[in-house]
């Protein structure tokens, strides 16, 4: 499991392959002087709720992950998080792959 810290007083608990996905997406709007909003669901412990933080280049921002091997990206996931995070919303939770209902 790892970890995003967000100005030393906010924690987000993400596995690994999330996690190396949503930082992809994050350096990459920081760069470019992009603030966005990030919403995440707390962690079972944690209780039920989400947690909601404006992220811009003054955020101080940790990423740990377990492992320290690097995780290949899924290019189309890493899309999907950057329209989430361009959007009103801004980036928050969304599966690896969508799921596709059949046509019947």
């Amino acid at each position: 499991m790892g970890l995003l810290a967000y100005n030393s007083t906010t924690r987000f608990d993400i596995d690994d392959r999330t996690l190396a996905h949503l930082e992809a997406v994050i350096y990459a709007k920081l760069r470019r002087g992009e603030a966005f909003l990030f919403t995440w669901s707390r962690a079972a412990g944690e209780g039920t709720g989400r947690t909601t933080v404006w992220m811009n280049r003054a955020s101080s921002l940790a990423f740990r992950r377990r492992g320290d091997t690097r995780i290949p990206l899924n290019h189309e996931w890493v899309e999907r998080l950057m329209a989430a995070a361009n959007s009103p919303a801004g980036l928050h939770e969304l599966p690896e792959t969508e799921q596709v209902a059949a046509v019947g």
